[in-house]
């Protein structure tokens, strides 16, 4: 029996009995946290403290079988909405702050550690001319392979979000996990955190197109829904090619698109219908500078990302299916912070990358999504030109499982 076998069927919810059978006595695995801060709601406190504090898994607590022991963070800020936790964290838990990433990782004594989580979002970064946070991911990962260089040792590793701002940075990022032979997962809650109504795409499916609709930051939330729509569609038939082209629309040039059907207007109405916080009204009433990313699948397909903040505060997607008349649509389910429980799906998934030291699913999903983020980016700084570059061909394929939580998303 595999570990998905051993969910059940039971409501569809996933089972904290379906943890990787270990040995009663066996030792918790230990992990070390590179992050850029460790604040209330920053990712790092998300990510890194559930595996301390445990989280909630069918309504119940679960403890990680793991032990954190170290963490480096690269800011430290006294007081304020991003007043330092890592310290009150190392007297309350045990777990020692780092000066350097390689101390981190066991400093003299080489490599000690079975894992590295790195969550490199949130703190004070520079953007670039194309509006991009500077997240220092490729550097910190580099200083992360130093040290398995030089232990000639490697453990998991895993990346929160995109790989990189830079889709260079991210292939070799992916490339040098390959060639060193660790195991590397990346990626945001989006792909595994609840959905309403409970709908993927059927496997193998003929799509035509897919269209999804956001909110918030452009650079911070286009990632997001870069995975909300490839999540569904690397589920279609022949699985995933790549992306020919890329274009990004911005303020009146989207609803000149809408107007004369650069989308079908019909999924992206089924989208925002799913949508838990849709204003009153059309997105014309509401969002003074909206963006459109169309993406070219290299087989054909389409895919919409539109950016409709002060519209909607959630995400959503509708797809179309060759040969069904209706679209089918569903809504991302974020419950918010402070709890914010997707990341208990996230963490969830991270166990499992840590117990067996292979990603739950392809890494090359983040990969694209990396690479479509940093391109889309590129796109609104050219004025909307339409870009066409080999890195977007991106190709793998998924077995037909099922990675994102069913059931409640609150204690019952």
């Amino acid at each position: 029996m595999n570990r998905r076998e051993a969910l059940g069927t039971t409501v569809g919810m996933i089972g904290a009995a379906a943890w990787p059978a270990r040995a009663a006595d066996a030792k918790p695995k230990r992990l070390a946290a590179v992050n850029s801060v460790y604040h209330k709601l920053s990712h790092a406190y998300h990510i890194v403290g559930r595996f301390v504090y445990g989280y909630t898994v069918n309504g119940k607590h679960h403890q990680p079988p793991f032990q954190v022991v170290r963490q480096f963070n690269h800011q430290y800020h006294a007081e304020g909405k991003m007043q330092d936790l890592a310290r009150p964290l190392a007297k309350k838990k045990g777990v020692a702050v780092a000066e350097t990433i390689a101390e981190a990782l066991g400093g003299a004594n080489g490599l000690d550690v079975d894992g590295v989580l790195m969550v490199v979002e949130h703190g004070d970064y520079p953007r670039n001319e194309r509006k991009q946070i500077l997240y220092p991911r490729a550097e910190f990962f580099q200083q992360i392979v130093d040290v398995f260089k030089k232990s000639k040792k490697c453990v998991p590793v895993f990346v929160d979000k995109h790989l990189s701002y830079d889709h260079v940075k991210a292939r070799k990022m992916y490339d040098t996990a390959k060639t060193m032979g660790f195991g590397l997962m990346a990626g945001s809650s989006l792909p595994v955190t609840w959905r309403r109504p409970e709908w993927e795409l059927p496997f193998g499916a003929t799509v035509e197109e897919a269209v999804v609709c956001f909110y918030a930051d452009l650079d911070i939330y286009d990632f997001h829904a870069m995975e909300a729509m490839q999540c569904l569609m690397e589920r279609r038939k022949g699985g995933e090619t790549g992306v020919k082209r890329i274009t990004t629309l911005t303020g009146d040039a989207v609803w000149k698109a809408w107007d004369r059907g650069a989308w079908n207007k019909d999924l992206a109405e089924a989208a925002l219908r799913r949508s838990a916080s849709r204003d009153y009204g059309t997105p014309r009433n509401h969002v003074e500078n909206p963006t459109a990313i169309l993406v070219e699948y290299v087989d054909g397909t389409r895919g919409t990302l539109l950016h409709l903040p002060g519209y909607v505060a959630d995400i959503t997607a509708a797809v179309k299916l060759k040969g069904d008349p209706q679209p089918h649509s569903t809504l991302f389910v974020l419950p918010a912070p402070p709890g914010a429980r997707f990341f208990d799906a996230l963490t969830f998934q991270i166990e499992e990358f840590f117990a067996t030291g292979k990603a739950p699913y392809p890494v090359e999903r983040t990969l694209l999504t990396t690479t479509l983020h940093d391109f889309a980016m590129r796109s609104v700084a050219a004025g909307g030109t339409a870009i066409a570059d080999p890195a977007m061909i991106v190709k793998y394929q998924i077995p037909d499982k099922s990675w994102y939580f069913r059931g409640p998303y609150s204690d019952e």
